[in-house]
């Protein structure tokens, strides 16, 4: 009688590491764990368990300190865990010091983010892009790569580029680095001519942070079959569509989400993909508003619309998953501060738009809540731009 054999692919198991430096503060880094948590389950790991450090600045040979890294890898190799991912960007030579005392694979934030991208890849494009952006975060870590570790076996920050033969060395990375970018700026040029013969129509480009929902929305207002998924990172090339409403046409473009400490590797490979931020006429800045650091989010999107030139456009905010919304009734007596879990939603809406001079709606694209209003208001920004930029123009109104 035969037997049923598995195939399943087992799960890496990882532990997290962290520091608290003089500028953050424990719960603050907790914050980032949990999103770093977030990035290795998107990668296809299990965190198990996570390491907190205060230091007044990292270490230069181990990032931790020889004592917390000993606890570390008294953990590690008691609990027989695979990978040891830390929430920053380490130097080779740290990577390497750090391997040395662990015994098993180390991956820093940056490394992870870019496994991530090289799962998602899907077109020839985004493929060329995420290779180019692991190559130059490769180069300065070449001499711990060929270790006892064996690049070869694969796994979680394995991926892509790196899986090549032991003989690889700078120059021959370097000159795959030359030809990527060449492709790249051939691939911008045909993307510069395809936006150019999209004719007047009026862009708007969604933005926000990764896993806000901007998918969602694209699917609802273009009749899209854009791919959205609850995970970090689940597009990253941009989809175009043409959008009309009370017949008035404009084109939507959805684009890669934006994250803290977004490697600048990932902001440079994919130019031509932001180029759609960049060249569009209205912004639609989608804000998870169930997200307790959501406030930090927007502070991230804006400072990477800056990094992009992108910063100064109109914009609309739109607050999405307000029925995900959750906050707790707070004592008449209590003098506390008030914070997105002891305000109401009502309280946050008249309070954003007290200090803020974005319009600003508050949605739910899964359950349609307030989905009219929204439509209108984009309607009427798009209506706005476009009669000052054609005023003669005035059949589509």
């Amino acid at each position: 009688m035969a037997q049923n054999v598995t195939t399943a692919i087992k799960q890496e198991t990882a532990v997290l590491v962290g520091v608290i430096t003089a500028k953050d503060d424990e719960l603050r880094i907790d914050e980032y764990l949990d999103e770093l948590a977030f990035l290795v389950e998107t990668a296809g790991g299990i965190p198990v368990q996570r390491f907190k450090q205060k230091l007044a600045y990292p270490d230069p040979r181990t990032f931790i300190g020889s004592g917390k890294l000993e606890e570390v890898s008294a953990f590690v190799k008691a609990e027989n865990i695979d990978i040891v991912v830390f929430d920053d960007e380490l130097s080779g030579s740290q990577i390497k010091n750090i391997e040395k005392v662990l015994e098993k694979r180390v991956l820093d934030r940056t490394g992870l983010i870019l496994d991530i991208f090289a799962q998602r890849a899907r077109t020839a494009h985004a493929k060329t892009q995420v290779e180019l952006a692991q190559l130059e975060y490769l180069l300065p870590r070449l001499t711990r790569l060929w270790t006892h570790l064996e690049r070869q076996r694969g796994g979680i920050g394995m991926r892509g580029p790196g899986e090549t033969e032991i003989e690889t060395d700078r120059r021959i990375i370097r000159d795959k680095i030359s030809l990527l970018k060449k492709k790249l700026e051939l691939i911008d040029k045909q993307m510069t001519i395809q936006r150019k013969g999209r004719g007047n129509m009026i862009r708007v480009a969604l933005v926000g942070y990764t896993n806000v929902g901007k998918s969602t929305i694209m699917n609802q207002l273009a009749k899209a079959e854009v791919f959205a998924e609850n995970k970090l990172f689940a597009t990253l090339d941009t989809t175009v569509r043409k959008v009309v409403v009370d017949n008035l046409p404009f084109l939507l473009s959805d684009t890669v989400g934006f994250i803290r400490k977004l490697p600048h590797g990932l902001v440079e490979s994919f130019k031509s993909t932001l180029d759609e931020v960049r060249e569009a006429d209205l912004l639609l800045h989608i804000v998870d508003i169930s997200h307790h650091d959501f406030e930090e989010q927007i502070h991230v999107v804006n400072e990477t619309l800056i990094e992009i030139e992108s910063a100064g456009k109109p914009t609309i905010m739109v607050f999405n998953k307000i029925d995900a919304y959750t906050w707790i009734d707070k004592n008449e007596d209590d003098l506390t501060d008030p914070t997105p879990e002891n305000v109401t939603l009502d309280e946050l809406k008249n309070s954003w738009m007290a200090k803020n001079n974005d319009p600003a709606i508050f949605i739910s694209a899964t359950q349609k809540d307030n989905w009219d209003d929204f439509r209108n208001l984009v309607y009427e920004k798009v209506k706005e731009i476009h009669i000052k930029r054609y005023p003669f123009n005035d059949l589509l109104y």
